[in-house]
């Protein structure tokens, strides 16, 4: 059984047990998160797609961790200038586990 979601303007393809690692969710770590934005359900030969959600369906996980992603190295530079400008970035993300997926 696997499950589409949708979550932070990104899709995920999960299934139980999978931990994956999404946009931010305010919530401590160790506290369940329910995500309701389920695209589409899969279990062995029934597919249910929703339009553009399947009705009733949840996906369950626990907040694993929070942290942010290695640094991202953003340049700037016009040659014969002398113009340079380097900055850094770090996103924040939230990892869950997948615990379950109702229908």
């Amino acid at each position: 059984m696997y499950a589409i979601i949708r979550t932070g303007g990104k899709q995920y393809r999960v299934q139980p047990g999978d931990t994956i690692r999404v946009e931010r969710i305010a919530s401590p770590v160790g506290e369940k998160v329910t995500l309701d934005e389920v695209l589409l359900v899969a279990e062995g030969n029934e597919i249910r797609c929703g339009n553009p959600r399947v009705a009733s369906a949840k996906v369950l996980g626990v907040v694993v961790e929070q942290d942010r992603d290695q640094k991202i190295r953003i340049l700037k530079y016009k040659k014969r200038k002398h113009y340079r400008r380097t900055r850094g970035h770090r996103q924040y993300f939230t990892a869950l586990r997948i615990e379950a997926i109702n229908v």
